[in-house]
C-alpha cells in the first residue's frame, strides 16, 4: 500500500490518506480482506501524528470500507456493491461538471456534446 502526503495541499492529512486507501480498496489495488498497515506503523513510516492516521482509519471504517478486529488489526472490508455504485456515480457527476464547463468554454450546443458522448460510447462496443 502506498501513501503519498502532499504537505502543499489544502486537504488535511487525514483526508489525504483516507481518499488515497479509499481509491485503492474501490480500485482494487487493496483486496478483500487484506491487512492494512496498523495505524503506529502507518504513521510512523509517514512521520506525522498517530491520531491523525487513526481518524482516516476511523473514517474509512465509519464510511464501510475497511473493519477492526479487537488485538489483531485493520482489514479491508468485504465491497458493497451499492457503496461502490453511489462512488461511481458521484465521479461519473463530477466529470459532467467538468465537460459542461468546458463545453461552455468551448461554445459547444447540447447537441455537439451529445454527439460526443454517443461517439464515445460506439467506440466502446
Amino acid at each position: 500500500m502506498t501513501i503519498l502526503i502532499d504537505n502543499k495541499s489544502d486537504a488535511p492529512i487525514y483526508d489525504q490518506i483516507y481518499s488515497q486507501i479509499k481509491n485503492q480498496i474501490i480500485s482494487g489495488e487493496l483486496k478483500e480482506n487484506e491487512m492494512l498497515p496498523s495505524i503506529r506503523g502507518l504513521a510512523k513510516d509517514l512521520r506525522i501524528s498517530f491520531i491523525t492516521t487513526k481518524r482516516a482509519y476511523d473514517e474509512l471504517e465509519k464510511d464501510g470500507f475497511i473493519y477492526t478486529i479487537q488485538a489483531k488489526g485493520c482489514y479491508v472490508a468485504q465491497k458493497n456493491v451499492e457503496l461502490l455504485r453511489e462512488e461511481n456515480l458521484k465521479k461519473i457527476e463530477e466529470h459532467i461538471e467538468q465537460i459542461v464547463q468546458l463545453a461552455a468554454s468551448c461554445k459547444l450546443s447540447r447537441e455537439d456534446i451529445i454527439n460526443m458522448v454517443n461517439f464515445g460510447l460506439e467506440e466502446m462496443k
